[in-house]
């Protein structure tokens, strides 16, 4: 696997439209090489049987019913509108 050089960050540094001083592109040059041999140590793992997944442990939503009640203070909430018609909040038309 090749390495990154301060060339190719140099490069994509341009490409994103990023200034890099000459510190910063050998740190990300050493960051991105890191980041390679983490990968190379990953292809070297036998995931022959492994099934693909979005996540490494199994996650679920916790739900509740949808139930319909009615507000208690409904008034309160209503008296505190700047403008209401009858029992609804009254809203300038958008469209």
């Amino acid at each position: 696997m090749s390495q990154f050089n301060q060339d190719d960050v140099k490069k994509v540094a341009h490409l994103a439209r990023l200034q890099l001083t000459e510190a910063e592109e050998t740190q990300f040059a050493g960051q991105l090489n890191g980041i390679l041999d983490y990968f190379q140590q990953l292809e070297e793992l036998d995931t022959e049987n492994v099934k693909p997944t979005a996540h490494a442990i199994d996650m679920r939503n916790i739900t509740r019913r949808d139930q319909q009640e009615a507000y208690p203070h409904r008034e309160d909430l209503l008296e505190s509108a700047p403008d209401r018609e009858d029992e609804f909040f009254k809203v300038p038309k958008i469209m």
